[in-house]
């Protein structure tokens, strides 16, 4: 069978998703070529058995399979079609597949460009975070059918525990900004109904397993309002990430003239947290916007950085109660 033959891999990007992954590629006996913008990010891989290159394409030049996990669409556009690229590097035959949240119509670029050089690429994007990646266990999200994924799913399962085909390229990174749209509604949800409960005199602890109980419940609760409540403000996520992936959900929103009201909330509140000095702390310091200044400024915000719109010099305090 064909796809037993394809042992080596390369990895561009071994950061907090990247690293676990390469691991468990190593684990699984495949040789890793690996590179990130930062060195340091790779050495314990590299103690590991991963190969280091100075560059994408050398690490892209030798390998069956390439797999990028980067920061955003900008890094995916450098790492591919930048001068020395993956996608002029690969070989022919090669299976080019980025984990990154990007932008479908940038996966369909790449996806095209390669069938022309005879090269196959793919959207393959993540959800299950970092404790997914570290298990074993994330969701991956296909744009494309199976057939066409089939012969690197040997590969894709040394890290994933499930996996939806989408069928045509960017249909995985639409489905995966559908993901972060439903998860940032789910936030704000909780953050409005803890809010509520502080200023009712409620037991917060007390009614989050309440709410988990019934139809309040939401896997984005359990795993960050209980964080919320205790003020713990480490990041399982930065508050950053998903503010960039809201962009890239309302940008193609735009695209196809659709209305999307909650996103569109999530992404200004989220705006607003990374603009006060939020952006790297976890994503449940959301909490902390509807907190009074006390509070919010003990967890390392300043409310000062906020522009003032001039239209309106009391909106930024929407949210805010002195």
């Amino acid at each position: 069978m064909a796809h037993s033959k394809m042992r080596d891999i390369a990895f561009i990007g071994t950061g907090i998703m990247g690293a676990p992954i390469v691991g468990h590629l190593l684990d699984a006996g495949y040789r890793v070529t690996v590179h990130d913008r930062f060195r340091e990010k790779a050495e314990a891989l590299i103690a590991h058995g991963a190969v280091w290159t100075d560059t994408p394409a050398a690490a892209a030049a030798k390998a069956d399979v390439v797999l990028t996990c980067v920061g955003g669409p900008e890094d995916v556009e450098d790492v591919y079609l930048g001068s020395r690229g993956v996608l002029e590097a690969a070989r022919k035959g090669a299976y080019l597949i980025d984990l990154t949240t990007s932008a479908p119509q940038l996966a369909r670029e790449l996806h095209d460009a390669a069938e022309v050089m005879d090269k196959h690429a793919f959207d393959c994007a993540m959800t299950g975070g970092v404790a997914g990646a570290i298990a074993k266990a994330l969701t991956l999200l296909i744009g494309a059918d199976e057939q066409y994924v089939e012969p690197v799913l040997p590969i894709l399962k040394t890290f994933s525990r499930r996996t939806y085909y989408f069928g045509h390229a960017g249909s995985g990174q639409l489905a995966n900004l559908c993901n972060h749209v439903s998860f940032a509604s789910c936030m704000v949800g909780w953050a409005d109904a803890l809010a509520l409960a502080r200023e009712g005199g409620l037991d917060e602890e007390l009614l989050l397993h309440a709410l988990e109980s019934g139809v309040g419940a939401s896997a984005a609760l359990s795993a960050y309002a209980h964080m919320a409540v205790e003020s713990d403000w480490s990041p399982a996520f930065y508050a950053e990430t998903l503010h960039k992936n809201l962009s890239l959900a309302l940008a193609e929103a735009e695209d196809l003239q659709v209305t999307l009201p909650g996103a569109e909330t999530s992404y200004m509140l989220f705006d607003t947290l990374c603009q006060v000095g939020g952006a790297r702390l976890g994503g449940q310091a959301l909490a902390l916007l509807y907190q009074d200044e006390a509070e919010s400024t003990a967890a390392g915000l300043d409310w000062s950085a906020l522009p003032l719109p001039e239209e309106d010099p009391h909106e930024h305090h929407h949210h805010h109660h002195h």
